[in-house]
Formats: C-alpha cells, sequence, structure tokens
C-alpha cells in the first residue's frame, strides 16, 4: 500500500486513546480504527483538518507515501548509481 498511515505514532506520542481521539473529532471508534489500520479507501479534507487540529500536527505526520515500485523492486537510493 503505498499510503502508510500514521496515526497511531501520533497518538502514542501524546497518549491518547482511540475514544478519546474518536470523541474529539467526532468520529467512531471503530471509524478512527479502520483510519488507524489503513483499510480506509479515502479520507475526507475535514476530518483530515479534525486530526490534525486535535493532534497539532501537519498532514504529512499522518500520512506518509511510499513508492511502491523502490520498495518492491530493491531501488531504494543505496542500490541505485548516480549518472
Amino acid at each position: 500500500m503505498p499510503i502508510v498511515v500514521r496515526i497511531d505514532v501520533e497518538l502514542a506520542k501524546r497518549k491518547m486513546g482511540v475514544g478519546e481521539f474518536a470523541e474529539k473529532i467526532g468520529l467512531t471508534p471503530a471509524n478512527v480504527a479502520v483510519l488507524k489500520n489503513g483499510r480506509a479507501k479515502a479520507v475526507r479534507f475535514s476530518t483530515l483538518e479534525a486530526m490534525c487540529r486535535v493532534l497539532e500536527c501537519q498532514p504529512g505526520d499522518l500520512l506518509e507515501w511510499i513508492d511502491d515500485e523502490s520498495a518492491t523492486a530493491g531501488n531504494s537510493p543505496a542500490d541505485t548509481q548516480s549518472v
């Protein structure tokens, strides 16, 4: 999956549980779990804004894009040569 969700990391930094977080952003704990476990197909901007507001972070702190091709083909920066 090229988008990795890092909500659990941000919650742990703040010692905040899923239930408390869910209440503050207006979602059910089950829906937060779907987001947290990377099973969501999409995230509304209003939800992303609420998560950033509550966690006092940037969207990039919650979501990370990983290139599937470089992860699976062994094309990490250490494996490539400069030309």
